[in-house]
């Protein structure tokens, strides 16, 4: 099992001045950790489940990737998971597309269905309903795909988005793989197995992860997927692998290693997030030993 790394506050000591240069040491913090990947989260506001306000400090996260993408070499980049509704997709694949060149081929597709009724109303963004929103999810999944295929640059025409052209020039120097956050039985997991490299779930328990991990078995099956291809990751909010705690982490972490669980990440919470990564170090290693 693999540890990533996702940051969701910019409440950074030091105050707005020393945000930059905090992210800049996260980068080199999460890639001698020896993490897989590094995360921002897709939302304007802050969101109540850190336990902050609205109003705590929020940066745009792909501006935020571009800028680890030249503190980091070696880390998947992507956001978790980027709202659908936020960026026409035709716009989001040359923004990931941009990410993948400048990061030397690093980009990870991260996206969902959006759900922040705050922020889209606070900032005039259109809120669809939950069902208009899960269908632009699939368009866009289709016009990235399209957007990628360098042999594929014509028109794009479904029921929410009509493009003309799907041209993308230069291409990605890896294709982006293509990351769908949420548990939804019924439309989010079959949304994986037909169109994602990755799905991420929350580690809720170990019983009801497995019976997700099922379900999405049962849809790649009747999709024509091969359920083993697909990356298992999981947003891990407690117990934290600081000092104190990372033998109990690493415990749990066991469990949801034996369903196939990929990738755990993990959140650092307070205001100096690169000296929190520090500290988790060590259960890299002990992660590793668990098998993948």
């Amino acid at each position: 099992m693999d540890l990533g790394i996702h940051v969701p506050v910019f409440d950074i000591d030091g105050g707005t001045t020393a945000i930059a240069g905090e992210l800049a040491r996260v980068g080199t913090a999460a890639e001698e950790s020896g993490a897989t990947w590094l995360s921002f989260m897709d939302h304007f506001f802050q969101i109540e489940p850190t336990g902050l306000p609205a109003e705590a400090k929020m940066l745009e996260g792909y501006t935020s990737l571009g800028f680890l993408a030249a503190h980091t070499s070696t880390v998947s980049l992507g956001l978790l998971v980027t709202g659908v509704t936020y960026r026409h997709p035709g716009l989001l694949a040359k923004t990931v597309t941009t990410l993948d060149v400048l990061s030397g081929g690093r980009a990870v597709l991260g996206i969902g269905a959006a759900w922040f009724e705050r922020e889209h109303l606070g900032l005039g963004v259109p809120y669809p309903p939950l069902a208009e929103r899960f269908e632009r999810l699939e368009e866009a999944l289709q016009i990235c795909d399209q957007m990628w295929d360098p042999d594929t640059n014509g028109a794009f025409e479904g029921k929410h988005y009509q493009l003309e052209e799907t041209l993308c020039s230069p291409q990605p120097i890896n294709r982006p793989k293509v990351l769908i956050g949420g548990g939804g039985e019924r439309k989010t997991l079959r949304l994986v197995a037909r169109y994602g490299d990755a799905c991420n779930l929350f580690a809720t328990t170990p019983d009801e992860v497995g019976r997700k991990l099922d379900v999405l078995r049962r849809h790649c099956d009747d999709h024509g997927r091969d359920y083993d291809i697909i990356r298992k990751t999981l947003t891990v909010h407690g117990p934290e692998p600081t000092p104190d705690t990372r033998d109990e982490f690493i415990r749990s972490m066991a469990e949801y290693a034996a369903l196939g669980v990929n990738t755990a990440i993990v959140m650092p919470s307070d205001g100096s997030p690169a000296k929190w990564i520090d500290s988790i170090a060590p259960a890299v290693k002990q992660l590793a030993e668990l098998g993948s």
